[in-house]
């Protein structure tokens, strides 16, 4: 409780990728993620996420944590919904998990 924000609202803490799962069948609305490479990975391994919002920034690293997991499975088909690109060169993509 000491972690939560004031003016966030009704807030549930979720621990597993069962919790999300569970989630997720409800009548609730999106789940987000944000910054969370890790999280991310393990939604996508557990099948969990349906849609991916990508902002790719015109910079290489060079180095850092993938955001897709390099696990042994069948690829995943993404299917092109959304893109927009702005005046600072950043492209916004937002695409659609293909069962």
């Amino acid at each position: 409780d000491a972690d939560l924000e004031d003016g966030w609202g009704p807030t549930t803490i979720l621990r597993s990728s069962s919790d999300v799962a569970t989630l997720k069948q409800s009548d609730g609305g999106a789940i987000l993620i944000h910054g969370s490479a890790e999280l991310a990975r393990r939604l996508s391994d557990a099948d969990l996420i349906d849609r991916y919002n990508l902002l790719v920034f015109p910079v290489i690293l060079g180095a850092g944590k993938s955001l897709f997991s390099r696990s042994d499975r069948d690829k995943r088909r993404l299917r092109l919904r959304e893109s927009d690109c702005y005046p600072n060169g950043v492209a916004k993509l937002l695409y659609d998990v293909v069962d």
